[in-house]
């Protein structure tokens, strides 16, 4: 979304920055939960304000991985709690927030808590967060009364080439969506191999695991989170134990395996966890190890889902 104005907000000033733009002043890279965390959400509200909008959209919403980039080590909840229910209904790509919750996300973010989130409003606004308290904001508007206020807060506004940004975000081309198509492709498989496995990427980083016959298609389109994406695998293994023992001697894997329960989750692992697996899934009905690395994973369909007009929004990459 490109936007006339964008400005990159921070604490750092810019008469510590060296000729390469690198900070060399006094400012941790960490949020104080303070005074300098709360001008931060003054300045995104200030910006709100002069833009004109009430409520926002998430974009691109994350969750720690194996790996995470923050300074601080992520919390229980990833800084959630409290604005979501413990399943995180209503915190998905092109789900509407307040602007109380808009803040909350961006305070969790700074903190580094562990969510991560764009949140918009197409062709109006836009705030996401970078590495080190770097704050993007760009708006259809000049904002001047929101810089002043910024700059009265004691942050650092400083205008950016809008062009330049976008190309700095790097998203990836539009993807294929879970059309009609899609469905009825999904629902041959499952019938002609009797069961298949769909993964419902509902945030970055986080999915949900459906086991599906043929007859089940139709029920589950309609409880999918809106834009997941979507990868179809092979059913899983009855065989827990073979399926251990055809594990490669090195590599990181996502295990997938059903409980006795019948719910369906996923743990990573690599060949050092090898040793623990058994006993993990001493209780698994059944399972199945889905390579960690993007060129190995094969599945048999993938896309991501549409808006209910049809039309592709999300920018997930598969």
């Amino acid at each position: 979304m490109s936007l006339p104005h964008v400005f990159q907000i921070t604490k750092y000033d810019p008469a510590d920055r060296d000729g390469y733009g690198r900070y060399h002043g006094p400012e941790d890279v960490t949020s104080d939960h303070g005074v300098v965390e709360a001008a931060y959400l003054a300045a995104m509200a200030a910006f709100v304000e002069d833009t004109g909008v009430t409520r926002l959209t998430i974009r691109e919403p994350l969750l720690p991985g194996i790996v995470t980039f923050g300074v601080e080590a992520p919390i229980e909840g990833y800084g959630l709690a409290g604005l979501f229910p413990p399943d995180l209904t209503g915190f998905h790509d092109g789900a509407e927030v307040d602007l109380a919750t808009g803040l909350a996300l961006l305070r969790a973010m700074l903190r580094d808590n562990g969510a991560s989130c764009g949140l918009e409003v197409d062709g109006r606004f836009f705030v996401h967060v970078g590495f080190d308290q770097y704050m993007y904001i760009g708006s259809a508007e000049p904002c001047e009364n929101a810089i002043a206020r910024t700059r009265s807060l004691g942050l650092f506004p400083e205008p950016m080439d809008s062009a330049c940004y976008e190309r700095s975000l790097d998203r990836p081309p539009p993807q294929p969506p879970a059309d009609d198509d899609f469905w009825a492709e999904l629902a041959d498989l499952a019938t002609r191999r009797g069961a298949v496995i769909l993964q419902e990427g509902y945030v970055l980083n986080a999915s949900r695991w459906h086991r599906l016959h043929g007859s089940d298609v139709g029920a589950i389109r309609t409880r999918l989170t809106p834009r997941s994406r979507l990868w179809v695998w092979p059913d899983l293994d009855d065989d827990v134990a073979a399926v251990l023992r055809e594990l490669p001697e090195e590599g990181s894997f996502e295990i997938v395996w059903e409980h006795q329960d019948g719910r369906i989750t996923s743990f990573d692992a690599d060949d050092e966890d090898y040793p623990e697996l058994p006993a993990r899934l001493a209780e698994a009905r059944a399972a199945t190890a889905i390579s960690a690395y993007a060129d190995e994973r094969n599945p048999l369909l993938a896309a991501v889902l549409p808006d209910d007009d049809g039309v592709l929004r999300a920018r997930w990459d598969l």
